[in-house]
């Protein structure tokens, strides 16, 4: 028997013990089931628990090991998946009650990947309404509870609230999310855990109900850089149903994972992106340069071409995708949609060629002028979010949480959130690792490094 605890043990740990036969998949997906029996009342990070399903598929997995047939290293691990992604048969509401008897007619390339590999799906997990949110609120299906706060509801982080949340609880060892302006490392952020933003191309959006065709990215939330660096390397790599992935060889991060941050320049942001940025989220902030620094990194000032702002008001792309997709569900008044999400989406309505256009070119110039301005620096270090999770009832739905990681998008670049530190009251603060696109093992790396040196990610929320 193992002397892990499988609710508590990360995916590498899992992953371990199941092929080193000290733990079955059985065990596992039988101790996360109890726990999503338990918790799942209060915390409604699922759409779905595939229980029945989940409990055949460890029948099958650890017959395959003991027989010596395991697939890869993976088999038997379980994993969630966000209501973006379709497995043929099942709803795929995408957080939309206008959906709720959408089922899927196919299965989605990464989750196709996930159990070519022999991964066990335990369940969908929420996601605000067609992933068009950073807070994690859903009018309709309901929004997830921040499991590090028992007693007042809190921002799980969106869009991939459920997924944050059920990992955070101990209900998943990891999962995964999409990320258009932040909803990976939202959700990370808040939540206390390890999220990455892929570049675009790295991982095929194929069968994933889209936001925005442009800026749609797919990537792992999970509690620890190895983790994360597992599930990428897991769903990453070319997919003939996804010309965006075309030529996009696959990376292995392991060859500079534990290498150190020692002759890596990292980037501080201006003094003036601190304003607004709440004390204990700078502390924590400037507290992980110094480690970093102490590591024998090379902090370096850096002054951007442009705010943090700039890019947050850069909506053409999105809204104009989002309205292309959606956009005569939101223009039907019978249709069951959120009011905040039916606005944005009806946003899109407004923008001419000309805006979207000019966005797009605007985009490629700031692309150009990041590039120059960051020469010879490996990456850039700011906060995930201004500051840790807000209450629900403090949600305003016209100021969105993602200052600090659209600018990650709409320049196509990677990025890595993990936590930090905890406020006085115990909710996780979160430090994000912003590389260039295709620099994901660099990103892995600072943030192993980092995670090394603290046990931020260790901790456990008071579930």
């Amino acid at each position: 028997m193992s002397d892990i605890d499988p609710i508590h043990a990360s995916a590498a740990e899992l992953a371990r013990a199941i092929q080193g036969r000290t733990l079955s998949p059985v065990e596992a997906v039988d101790a996360l089931l109890g726990r999503i029996d338990r918790l799942e009342p209060k915390l409604q990070a699922f759409t779905e628990v595939f229980a029945a399903d989940a409990r055949l598929a460890a029948e099958g997995a650890d017959r395959a090991i003991r027989s010596g047939h395991a697939v890869g290293p993976l088999h038997g691990v379980p994993v969630v998946l966000k209501d973006l992604i379709d497995l043929e048969g099942r709803i795929t509401m995408g957080g939309s009650a206008a959906h709720r008897a959408r089922r899927a007619e196919r299965t989605a390339t990464i989750a196709k990947r996930l159990i070519g590999q022999g991964m066990i799906v335990l369940g969908k997990t929420h996601t605000v309404e067609f992933a068009y949110g950073g807070w994690g609120t859903n009018q309709h299906l309901g929004t997830p509870w921040n499991p590090w706060d028992t007693e007042t509801p809190r921002t799980p982080g969106g869009s991939s609230s459920g997924t944050g949340v059920s990992v955070a609880a101990r209900m998943a060892p990891w999962g995964i999310g999409t990320d258009t302006g932040g909803s990976v490392r939202l959700p990370a952020a808040f939540c206390g855990l390890t999220g990455l933003k892929v570049t675009v191309g790295r991982v095929s959006t194929w069968g994933i109900v889209p936001l925005s065709m442009t800026l749609d990215t797919p990537g792992p939330l999970a509690r620890t850089v190895e983790d994360a660096a597992l599930l990428y390397e897991a769903i990453s790599g070319p997919d003939p149903r996804d010309p965006t992935t075309r030529g996009i060889q696959p990376e292995a991060p392991w060859s500079t994972l534990n290498r150190g941050v020692r002759g890596l320049r990292l980037g501080r942001m201006p003094a003036s992106e601190r304003d607004g940025v709440a004390p204990d989220m700078l502390a924590a902030y400037d507290a992980a340069l110094d480690l970093l620094a102490g590591q024998g990194a090379e902090i370096v000032d850096v002054a951007l071409p442009f705010r943090f702002s700039d890019c947050m008001a850069l909506t053409e792309i999105t809204n104009a995708e989002a309205y292309f997709v959606n956009g005569s569900l939101a223009e039907d008044p019978s249709a069951q949609l959120g009011d905040a999400v039916r606005g944005r989406i009806l946003a899109g309505a407004t923008v001419s060629a000309q805006a979207y256009l000019g966005t797009l070119h605007r985009r490629a110039a700031m692309k150009e002028q990041y590039a120059a301005v960051l020469e010879g620096i490996d990456a850039l270090l700011t906060p995930t979010t201004e500051s840790a999770a807000v209450t629900l009832a403090a949600v305003d739905e016209a100021h969105l949480p993602s200052r600090f990681t659209r600018f990650g998008n709409l320049l196509d670049l990677c990025a890595l959130a993990l936590p930090n530190g905890f406020t006085g009251s115990g909710l996780p603060l979160s430090l994000q690792i912003v590389c260039r696109g295709y620099e994901e093992a660099t990103a892995l790396r600072i943030g192993q490094a980092y995670q090394r040196a603290t046990d931020w990610h260790l901790r456990r929320p008071p579930m």
